[in-house]
């Protein structure tokens, strides 16, 4: 017996014998059966519009056994009539039920299944134990108009950074643009690979048309699976990180556009703070129910125009807190109350730029309250800076909502989208130039950003906002209150 730190000596495997357990060969045919049965059952139980089709396909069968293949040709034509009204009534739902779901199964036999075998092998992603290959399972396979949606599952032992590190070669494999890596909700065994076929991206998106507001689906992108992306503005705050020429203005004015109605109907206002002398935003000005870009003739003011805007924030946040405290734990927009969103084009120089030290210690204070109070009473801060580092932006962490447009180095996506982001795909320095407004939007709790261009607003479709949107500022008792004690 070897003692507390001595040395044990390696005698070779030991020979375990098991004890062999006799099954009759009955039992063993009953469980398989009983395995391939419960096996059909649940997989038709996952596909309906399959076990519609067998039925439909049964009673055919039926129907021309006993009447000839009149009703066959009949049940046939009426089919193909009704897919043709819905592709000239409804094209949407038609793209959607019927030309995604048949492009789904023919690239399922025709690409993944087909070849899904030596792609495993030659990635390393397959495993081979006593001479029996292993390989991950495709549990299920869907498409859309540019993206395929794969659904593997992982074999024991792999994780998620296994597939990531994989993702170029499997992108290669199967012919596509891209591959980026996502986990399931609630299936910690299972991936979804996004496999890029056809990117959309690449065209300039158009602005929006936008009739009425919902501040917690703002239409202001296009997905890479050619759907509109919905930004949620209400119960938030948005910071976007992108460096020179990455399309920071697309963003902006992309929301600007968006909530247009809504500053018309006097639900939302838009306080802009432009501290490059009013170069971006300057344009939208009737649109804005503040717009502060500080004082050219006063240098000693000019960085305090921007305290006393926040500051006014401030004081209407906690006035909305005194109302709703016991009432409601999130604001809804009226025209009384509207959602006040707080827009800052370059927020480093409010933040690391100053040169006033008065200023900046109001515009910190005023920032800091604002981000961790302001959402829930209607008070939203959207920010736009190129340096996500926490000496340039030190509240940046506060910002549930962010978006990473092209960033000049790769450790500065996981600055933005958080630790692993670059791994799932996000991949911002490797933007082009030549794509302004594209980016990945990621939201916190939710591990994997989205892939979205923003519209492109030139200064015509700003001055078509401004003439049909344009309003006077309203009187807002609460900030007047504020001047006048201050």
């Amino acid at each position: 017996m070897n003692r507390l730190g001595g040395v044990q000596q390696d005698h070779g495997p030991f020979r375990v014998h098991m004890a062999k357990v006799r099954v009759p060969l009955s039992m063993v045919l009953a469980g398989w059966a009983w395995r391939r049965a419960v096996g059909v059952f649940s997989w038709f139980c996952r596909r309906p519009i399959a076990v519609a089709a067998f039925v439909v396909l049964l009673t055919m069968w039926r129907v021309t056994a006993d009447h000839g293949p009149l009703p066959l040709l009949g049940g046939i034509s009426c089919v193909l009539a009704g897919l043709v009204a819905l592709r000239l009534w409804a094209p949407e739902r038609f793209t959607r039920w019927v030309a995604w779901r048949a492009k789904g199964w023919w690239r399922s036999a025709r690409v993944y299944r087909y070849v899904w075998q030596p792609a495993m092998v030659t990635t390393g992603l397959a495993v081979r134990v006593d001479g029996e290959e292993y390989l991950p399972k495709i549990v299920s396979i869907r498409s859309s108009g540019t993206v395929d949606l794969v659904r593997v599952r992982m074999l024991p032992g792999q994780v998620l950074e296994d597939w990531a590190d994989n993702a170029p070669r499997l992108a290669q494999t199967f012919g596509t643009q891209e591959c980026r890596v996502r986990t399931v909700a609630g299936r910690r065994r299972d991936l979804e690979l996004w496999f890029l076929v056809e990117d959309p991206l690449t065209a300039e998106v158009p602005p929006f048309a936008v009739e009425t507001t919902d501040p917690k689906a703002l239409p202001v992108a296009m997905r890479e699976d050619g759907l509109i992306y919905r930004l949620r503005l209400l119960g938030t705050h948005l910071l976007v990180v992108g460096a020179t020429g990455s399309g920071k203005g697309s963003v902006l004015w992309s929301i600007i556009a968006a909530l247009a109605p809504a500053i018309q109907d006097r639900t939302a206002q838009v306080w802009a703070l432009d501290p490059k002398g009013g170069m971006e935003l300057a344009a939208g000005a009737p649109l804005f129910e503040r717009f502060v870009y500080g004082d050219p003739k006063d240098d000693t003011a000019y960085e305090v125009d921007f305290a006393r805007a926040l500051e006014d924030a401030v004081a209407i946040m906690r006035h909305r807190q005194a109302r709703l405290r016991g009432v409601s734990r999130l604001h809804t927009p009226t025209r009384e109350e509207p959602l006040i969103v707080v827009v800052v084009d370059e927020l480093a120089n409010l933040t690391a730029y100053v040169t006033d030290r008065d200023a900046k210690r109001r515009i910190a204070a005023a920032l800091a309250l604002l981000l961790s109070q302001g959402r829930a009473v209607g008070v939203s801060v959207v920010g736009a800076v190129q340096d996500p580092r926490k000496e340039v932006v030190t509240l940046r962490d506060i910002f549930p909502t962010r978006i990473a447009l092209r960033l000049s180095e790769a450790d500065h996506v996981g600055l933005v989208l958080g630790s692993g982001a670059r791994d799932r795909g996000a991949r911002c320095d490797q933007i082009p130039e030549s794509l302004p407004g594209l980016g990945y939007v990621g939201i916190d709790g939710i591990a994997e950003p989205v892939r979205v261009r923003f519209s492109h607003i030139t200064d015509a479709h700003i001055a078509q906002l401004v003439a049909r949107y344009g309003t006077e500022p309203a009187f807002m008792p609460v900030v007047e209150t504020r001047r006048a004690a201050a």
